[in-house]
């Protein structure tokens, strides 16, 4: 009897072991995963930046500022982010006319860029970031540089939500009635 009581007790406590470490791994990860704040500076430096466009032509970020404004960064090369496109797509069709905009800024060679669109064209404006658009991501609170990487930007320019990895219809839903 006081051999099984050994052993349960044992099990127990390499049970409770276990579960606090992938409560403690759980943490972490979330921690490293979840956005952090930008500084003020950093959101204006956003707004002042220019990006070429697949057409050649420059879009200045300046003047899409004053609405609301999802900006996606995304890649050729990311499944998550040719994935959400369709959706982000959609999004915009749908919301354009009442007020919201949606902005994809590409990290990858813009011949990548330019051929994947023409096999998917995008309804919204998509800029050539570049790979030094990851600075850029991280200065928007992305420090793992992740994608694809969302920014919601409310209509004073101030960044309202972030998300690192794959949006939702949910979350966009969200975003759009809390807005609203």
């Amino acid at each position: 009897m006081n051999m099984n009581s050994g052993h349960s007790s044992g099990r127990r406590w390499l049970l409770s072991a276990g579960a606090l470490a992938a409560a403690a791994g759980a943490g972490l990860a979330w921690w490293r995963l979840t956005p952090k704040a930008s500084s003020s500076q950093e959101v204006e430096a956003f707004w002042a930046s220019r990006f070429e466009q697949p057409s050649g032509s420059t879009l200045d970020l300046k003047d899409l500022r004053g609405r609301p404004l999802l900006v996606n960064f995304w890649a050729t090369w990311c499944p998550p982010c040719v994935e959400e496109l369709p959706m982000l797509d959609a999004f915009s069709r749908e919301h354009t006319g009442k007020g919201f905009q949606v902005l994809a800024l590409a990290i990858d060679q813009p011949s990548s860029v330019r051929r994947f669109l023409e096999r998917q064209p995008l309804s919204f404006p998509v800029g050539l970031a570049g790979l030094g658009g990851m600075d850029l991501v991280r200065s928007l609170g992305n420090s793992q540089g992740g994608l694809p990487f969302s920014v919601f930007f409310n209509a004073d320019g101030a960044i309202y939500r972030q998300k690192l990895g794959q949006l939702t219809q949910q979350e966009l839903k969200a975003w759009v009635q809390s807005l609203a």
